[in-house]
């Protein structure tokens, strides 16, 4: 059996944004390019569920998700400025969430030892109360929650690697000592938030870490720096490991861009499970963010699998 999870659902294809730069070619395109590389089958495919909206409300209003379902019910539209979203723009989200949890009870169980979640809508500027930047529910936070309340896992690190700041995620856990956030992205830039002033308050302060980089930053020092803060991730000995697996620091990205080459997917993806293997047993689970290079996205999350692979069999 492979020990690399994969969780896929045709609903997400559903979330239907028209033109919108996060479109549903990001996964057709990708999965395509999985077959075609051979990496499909090699794959323990994991079937998503609907996540319950009590799971949803671990992290958002519950009025929020009422919403969200109303307005996705009467034909959709923007949900934000930036956010839009279709008449089963709702059911996909639910399902996006449940790929997490999903993928949550498989690394859990033994069933595989880690995982990788094509989902969309992506999550990590979703609020407790709003939509934000493309995202609707934040599949991240809500698959940290749960890992700790069903599966009484005490310390979980989210790891993000998205160009954009994950303001949605530091926002949940910024007074919760027992979740290390670290973004590295690109600053300054939207959201506005990222600083590396910002680092937690009260049992939270010091489980926040920001790496703002500006556009001008070479990415030697963006790869060294991010490198050189999971050692801090280390130090707070997460039992499980998150990963919000944005693609848009890369060169060519139509909407963000950090310098990174498409390869430097997989040597992130090898830093953060050699640190999972020393502290986490290994588990990780990586979710998609952004990332709206059609031609390079599935190259790049081709290489992220690949790392996911070499580390739960020994080879790539």
């Amino acid at each position: 059996m492979a020990r690399t999870g994969l969780v896929y659902h045709p609903i997400y294809l559903e979330h239907e944004t028209h033109f919108h730069p996060e479109n549903r070619q990001r996964l057709s395109r990708t999965v395509e390019h999985l077959k075609s590389v051979g990496l499909w089958e090699r794959l323990h495919h994991i079937e998503a569920r609907r996540a319950t909206v009590e799971e949803v409300a671990l992290v958002h209003k519950k009025s929020y998700i009422e919403e969200v379902e109303k307005f996705c019910a009467a034909g959709g539209g923007h949900l934000d400025m930036d956010t839009v979203v279709g008449p089963r723009s709702y059911e996909a989200a639910l399902f996006a969430v449940g790929g997490l949890l999903a993928a949550s009870d498989a690394v859990i169980n033994g069933e595989v030892a880690n995982a990788c979640c094509l989902v969309r809508p992506p999550g990590h500027h979703a609020m407790p109360d709003r939509a934000m930047g493309f995202c609707v529910f934040n599949n991240v936070a809500i698959a940290a929650k749960y890992l700790q309340k069903t599966h009484n896992i005490q310390k979980v690190a989210i790891i993000d690697w998205d160009v954009h700041h994950g303001n949605g995620t530091q926002h949940v856990f910024w007074r919760d000592g027992s979740v290390f956030y670290l973004s590295m992205h690109r600053w300054p830039f939207y959201p506005g938030t990222g600083s590396d002033r910002e680092r937690g308050e009260g049992v939270g302060e010091g489980t926040t870490l920001n790496l703002p980089f500006s556009a001008f930053d070479h990415r030697e020092r963006v790869l060294e720096n991010f490198k050189s803060a999971l050692e801090e991730v280390e130090k707070f000995a997460p039992d499980f490991v998150l990963i919000s697996a944005g693609y848009d620091a890369y060169e060519l990205d139509p909407i963000g861009g950090l310098g990174l080459k498409i390869e430097d997917y997989r040597q992130l993806t090898d830093w953060v499970c050699e640190l999972a293997k020393r502290t986490a047993g290994g588990r990780v689970i990586s979710t998609l963010e952004g990332g709206y290079n059609l031609e390079a996205l599935p190259q790049m999350i081709e290489g992220h699998i690949r790392g996911l692979l070499a580390a739960s069999e020994g080879a790539d």
